[in-house]
């Protein structure tokens, strides 16, 4: 039987950050005289921060050119106006690295060795780290607290923003000292961080910044430098490739109940629905369910979410040989239909996207497939391609609170796919390096290698500058591999690349044709409560946003130093403390 470690999410976390009743002992509460006593105590206070990790959801890539949503989101068309106070939901929040902090301070008196209270400082240090990572993608200079303030704490308050850099070298800091008192995996409770997912974070966090850095020519000296960063990444992930301990992982059919067709195996696919992560060499780190112990809702909003994938994201496999389909002699079937769309493409296309080859059910031993009708629809996909990638064909999981199937927190694949791109940026991928990095992804579903000289696209994505061809496949690889794993609008800032969204197929699903068109029950694309269609390029695609906005709206294009690159601080903000500035273009 697998043993699953449950972090409890500590009430006290909370209420002992948020107040600070040190003069009082209520004798049905915690006090700062009571409590940090032993390991025990610092255990049970990082349990509260573990909410911060990655958790199961179907909309992590929504605001990207990967999704169309039922909504169009006011971000991408330039129609957000800036916040009136601050709040979890415009990220000019401060509890949750209080609370780390909170911590930080007071951690000292508990009783123990080092290496056993280190490990939960390492903790909340990864966590505070998480925290500022999010604040500086978001807002740029942001304060930085290494401590929790009180209320005559004035100088401190009322503080300017600290510069960016001053704020990653901080966060690099937390990552290296979870680096080295964290415990290994393989030594480390089920369910809790581990050295390796400090070691993947901190790559994640140099990848950004040094690629941000490069594309945005922004200056950094030292340790800071774009090239510093990237070395750095190269470096973190080497360790975790060399130390053998993970792998790529073909998705085991076994417990999965998705009974695939003679011919599509889904291996990629399977390992997102996996209901045991805690021996799967891809998983550095997850969240484990357990039925009627701990069970999340993914199986459920897979299915009911009212997005779906773009025209432009189908378009981005390539074909089962390693071809561009817009390639001389590529063997593109079209895309008259989806069947055509997916023949001889890369196999992932037809385990990501909802087709007749993926069962969508199995009920009692018999695979069912999803009615054409439900592929369709403003609160099913809203572009005919519905994602489903994490979708579990057990109905059972497909219930409201039902889902058991377990949670990349960290996976290898992304681990690969920093080494590849950093070391491409440096100069330095070489073919030994592309082996060891997208050709093990590659080698999973069956596509050809990747080589350091790969065939030009004929029709490639602008991304409003020229790069090479062997990062413009190392970036194909990291959307399609990754898509919906939440890091895809990180993606397109970080290499200045929202250019992208000006493409029209960012917005657009199937293509309607006579032939998709008699796939469909009468009336789906025609008639008063038809779907929206729109005319491109003398063809005719789903368009969800019809009604609202046209192909080619202002909104979409993003000016060389747009203002959406940073968020708004709130307003009120601004009136409490005089010190902070409004990011540039933000009224």
């Amino acid at each position: 039987m697998k043993f699953k470690n449950y972090i409890a999410l500590a009430l006290f976390a909370g209420m002992a950050a948020a107040c600070d009743y040190t003069d009082l002992s209520p004798l049905d509460s915690f006090t700062d005289q009571s409590y940090w006593k032993s390991s025990k105590d610092l255990k049970l206070y990082a349990n509260g921060l573990y909410g911060l990790l990655s958790s199961p959801s179907a909309t992590l890539d929504n605001t990207s050119d990967n999704f169309v949503t039922s909504n169009y989101s006011s971000y991408l068309f330039d129609e957000m106006t800036v916040p009136t106070e601050a709040s979890g939901n415009n990220g000019w929040d401060w509890g949750n690295i209080r609370s780390c902090n909170y911590f930080l301070s007071r951690y000292q008196t508990a009783q123990g060795s080092e290496s056993e209270i280190n490990k939960y400082v390492a903790e909340v240090r990864f966590f505070r780290g998480l925290l500022y990572f999010s604040k500086v993608k978001m807002f740029g200079d942001v304060p930085f607290y290494d401590k929790d303030l009180q209320t005559d704490d004035t100088e401190q308050l009322y503080k300017a923003r600290d510069p960016q850099d001053v704020v990653i070298a901080k966060v690099i800091d937390d990552f290296k000292y979870a680096i080295k008192w964290l415990p290994e995996k393989a030594l480390a409770e089920s369910g809790r961080l581990n050295k390796e997912a400090a070691r993947t974070q901190l790559a994640r966090v140099c990848l950004h910044f040094g690629t941000y850095k490069k594309y945005h020519n922004q200056t950094g000296t030292g340790a800071l430098s774009a090239n510093a960063l990237l070395k750095e990444a190269v470096a973190q992930t080497d360790t975790l490739m060399n130390s053998g301990k993970f792998e790529i992982v073909k998705g085991s059919d076994a417990g999965c109940d998705q009974m695939p067709f003679s011919g599509y195996p889904l291996y990629y696919s399977n390992q997102f629905t996996q209901e045991d992560l805690s021996a799967n060499k891809e998983c550095i780190l997850a969240r484990f369910y357990e039925p009627s112990v701990l069970t999340h809702e993914l199986g459920r909003q897979v299915q009911n979410g009212g997005m779906g994938l773009s025209k432009d994201f189908v378009e981005s496999f390539l074909m089962k040989d390693g071809t561009p389909i817009y390639n001389t002699g590529s063997g593109y079937a079209g895309d008259d239909n989806l069947e055509k769309e997916i023949t001889n493409r890369d196999p992932r296309l037809y385990q990501i996207v909802d087709n007749n080859h993926k069962p969508y059910y199995v009920r009692n031993g018999e695979r069912i497939l999803n009615e054409p009708a439900n592929r369709v629809g403003a609160s099913k996909s809203v572009t005919g391609y519905d994602c489903v990638k994490f979708h579990h064909a057990n109905t059972v999981q497909q219930e409201a609170r039902n889902s058991t199937f377990d949670w990349f927190v960290y996976r290898y694949a992304e681990v690969l796919l920093i080494n590849a791109e950093a070391n491409a940026e440096l100069g330095t991928c070489t073919q030994d390096v592309l082996d060891k990095t997208i050709n093990k992804l590659r080698d999973r579903v069956g596509m050809p290698h990747l080589t350091t000289s790969p065939v030009a696209d004929a029709k490639p994505i602008n991304y409003g500058y020229s790069l090479s061809n062997l990062i413009y496949e190392i970036r194909r690889e990291r959307r399609i591999e990754l898509v919906a794993e939440g890091f895809r609008l990180d993606d397109l800032k970080r290499w200045n690349a929202m250019k992208l969204m000006e493409n029209p197929k960012t917005m657009l699903g199937i293509k309607i044709t006579p032939l998709s068109v008699s796939e469909f029950p009468a009336g789906t694309f025609d008639g008063q409560n038809g779907r929206p269609t729109v005319s491109y390029n003398g063809a005719t695609y789903l368009y969800q946003y019809k009604a609202a906005k046209q192909l080619d709206d202002a909104g979409r294009k993003w000016k060389a130093n747009d203002r959406r690159f940073l968020y708004p601080l709130p307003k009120q903000e601004l009136v409490l403390n005089k010190a902070l500035t409004q990011n540039p273009n933000w009224e």
